[in-house]
């Protein structure tokens, strides 16, 4: 994890967050959300929820039930690892970085864009591990087209178990691929019902609905005590009004419904306030990524969060870019520097995101690596004891003179300043010498070189078998149903 304890900052007043509270609740009173599952909302209905329409389930909220319930959530919580040195605590000042998730496609420098395999998907997971700024080895960080659908995410949560040993995130496509998350999760920790183990993401899909597969996750993690991200998945202008208040308005309310159904159906359960929040050009319709009202979306939405007192999830490397360039790098950088001030506590999309997030990139998770170590240097704040303050360099070297043979420098020189992990910073003709290569060059090479040193995590064999097993039942299984 990476401990922020910078303060974060509050783009807008107390006042005006109460002003998005309030008005987020009369949304959810007046308009309501539509929940597509009917033990979602049976569930609600019995809690004291309206069913407004029974045709379409819009289900409209009393205020009490909202904030009763979102008053059930824990504040922080811990997600355990099957190494004990790579758990994490999710909230407070804490910080838990996970690649990008969902592209069906790849790209590298030396192949182009192409279909994702599930050789990459296995790379990616290997390359989560390999990196200390990276703390959870993602979930669906790229979708295996050259496997059956019925029976990939099997093999994906085996690979993100067996490649890895950092905490993974859950199938959500369907309440069957949650159960069997559960279930292999099981395998490996035992008894799960009060030990965080997996997290999970449940996209609202805006405007104003819950759709089946969310529900029929949201509903089997909510009952097995695991973790949920509630992300409203918002571009304004297309899924929310052009307004970026009203789209806060919405999101609020889009979140505090999913969260109180996840206090109805098991109380206590540790859930996390999501935001994913862009916009939409006006002139082309497309998605955009890296732009000021995403930037001040990301700080408001924190602020929510830290409203409700739960943990955040938002923020990451997010580019409209089709190839790991100068646009990439600026719209990332544009999303980090929110992302930390705002104190995200879990941060989806944090390297490989390209392409509007249809791609996961090699190289581009090699430069947002960068951009996380350089992040990781600036929260550690600047230190002003009696070796930060340096007075006796002062009294060493005098007017006129230079600090590089002072030695209070030769204490200090191996480990002052931060160090790249591929920007070059050579002299032009040394850069020359060296083969005049561009930094996503440079990035293919470093991810490269990972997967080669890469060493796979230990795991008990007997384990190991007891997966192997399950995956193979229930692909039979799932075959003799499709068949």
């Amino acid at each position: 994890m990476f401990t922020n304890s910078l303060p974060k900052y509050e783009y807008l007043a107390a006042d005006a967050i109460e002003q998005i509270h309030e008005t987020a609740l009369m949304v959810l009173e007046k308009f309501g959300i539509e929940f597509n599952h009917p033990e979602a909302v049976e569930i609600l209905e019995r809690a004291g929820a309206e069913v407004a329409d029974r045709e379409t389930n819009l289900i409209k909220f009393p205020r009490e039930l909202v904030l009763q319930n979102i008053a059930k959530a824990p504040s922080q919580f811990t997600l355990h690892a099957r190494n004990p040195e790579h758990t994490v605590i999710i909230g407070g000042n804490n910080m838990v970085m996970a690649p990008v998730y969902g592209p069906p496609f790849v790209h590298d420098i030396d192949r182009g864009r192409r279909e994702a395999t599930m050789e990459d998907f296995c790379n990616f997971v290997k390359l989560a591990q390999s990196v200390p700024q990276i703390h959870n080895a993602g979930g669906t960080i790229v979708e295996p087209e050259d496997e059956p659908q019925d029976t990939r995410h099997l093999d994906m949560v085996y690979s993100l178990i067996k490649y890895s040993d950092k905490s993974f995130m859950g199938s959500v496509t369907s309440a069957a691929n949650a159960r069997d998350t559960i279930a292999l999760a099981r395998v490996v920790f035992g008894d799960i019902s009060d030990k965080p183990v997996v997290i999970s993401l449940i996209n609202v899909n805006s405007p104003r609905r819950y759709d089946t597969r969310m529900l029929e996750s949201l509903i089997e993690y909510g009952k097995a005590g695991q973790p949920v991200i509630v992300t409203p998945f918002i571009l304004a202008g297309a899924m929310s009004p052009v307004a970026l208040g009203g789209t806060l308005v919405q999101q609020n309310a889009e979140a505090l419904a999913g969260l109180t159904l996840t206090q109805l159906i098991n109380p206590g359960t540790p859930v996390v306030y999501g935001s994913f929040l862009s916009n939409t050009d006006m002139q082309s319709g497309s998605p955009c990524f890296g732009t000021p009202e995403s930037a001040m979306g990301l700080f408001v939405s924190a602020q929510m969060a830290r409203r409700y007192k739960l943990p955040f999830r938002s923020g990451g490397g997010l580019t409209a870019s089709k190839l790991p360039d100068a646009q990439a790098m600026y719209e990332a950088t544009m999303g980090f520097w929110p992302t930390f001030l705002a104190g995200t506590n879990f941060v989806l999309h944090a390297a490989g995101w390209l392409e509007s997030g249809l791609v996961s990139s090699y190289e581009k998770f090699v430069m947002d690596v960068e951009l996380l170590r350089m992040m990781e240097v600036f929260l550690r704040g600047i230190p002003l004891d009696a070796e930060g303050l340096a007075l006796d360099a002062f009294e060493e070297v005098g007017p006129g003179g230079h600090f590089l043979g002072a030695e209070h420098t030769m204490r200090h020189f191996r480990t002052a300043f931060y160090r790249p992990l591929i920007s070059d910073v050579m002299n032009y003709e040394r850069w020359v010498q060296k083969g005049a290569k561009s930094a996503d060059v440079r990035a293919n090479e470093m991810w490269k070189k990972w997967l080669k040193e890469y060493q796979e995590p230990p795991l008990d064999p007997a384990k190991d078998e007891a997966l192997r097993e399950f995956i193979a039942k229930r692909k039979q299984a799932i075959q003799t149903e499709t068949v």
